[in-house]
């Protein structure tokens, strides 16, 4: 996979973190998997499609992601309902919507879809055989997002 596929993730979710949270997050080591996996417990998936296809995965523990919706919503979250599902599911779409613009800027035609939340341990999402690399992100007082990219260039059809 293309490092420059990679850094837009990044870049956007160090932004839109210190944006919605306040808070200046830290970028802890990349790693690689042979695809897409997460042992965490709440999950964001989105799609990318056009120039770059295949799928990112926000990962989180139910308490980063109950800590993350509180700051979001303005207002205590304690238990995973249906309110920091959707807050939950709005930073994915703004980290993504983020990432498409800075690879449009790259010259990639992407669009993204709208997020889905996978809650539970072990899930495994595998539609595409591409490797993914993985990006933890610390934030503090908060816990750890993990971002799961895997992408790679859509292959050219030829006309008939």
């Amino acid at each position: 996979m293309k490092v420059e596929y990679v850094t837009p993730f990044v870049a956007a979710s160090m932004s839109v973190v210190q944006t919605l949270i306040g808070s200046t997050p830290a970028r802890g080591q990349l790693s690689a998997r042979p695809q897409v996996f997460t042992s965490q417990q709440v999950n964001i998936v989105c799609g990318i499609t056009g120039d770059i296809e295949g799928q990112v995965i926000y990962g989180m523990s139910v308490i980063t992601a109950d800590k993350i919706a509180s700051q979001m919503c303005g207002q205590p979250i304690v238990t995973f309902d249906q309110l920091a599902a959707s807050a939950i599911a709005e930073l994915g779409n703004m980290i993504s919507g983020n990432s498409a613009t800075l690879l449009s800027q790259q010259g990639y035609s992407v669009d993204i879809t709208p997020p889905t939340i996978v809650k539970g341990t072990n899930v495994k999402i595998t539609t595409l055989d591409i490797p993914a690399l993985v990006i933890p992100i610390e934030i503090t007082d908060i816990g750890q997002l993990e971002i799961n990219v895997s992408l790679q260039e859509r292959t050219k059809t030829l006309a008939a």
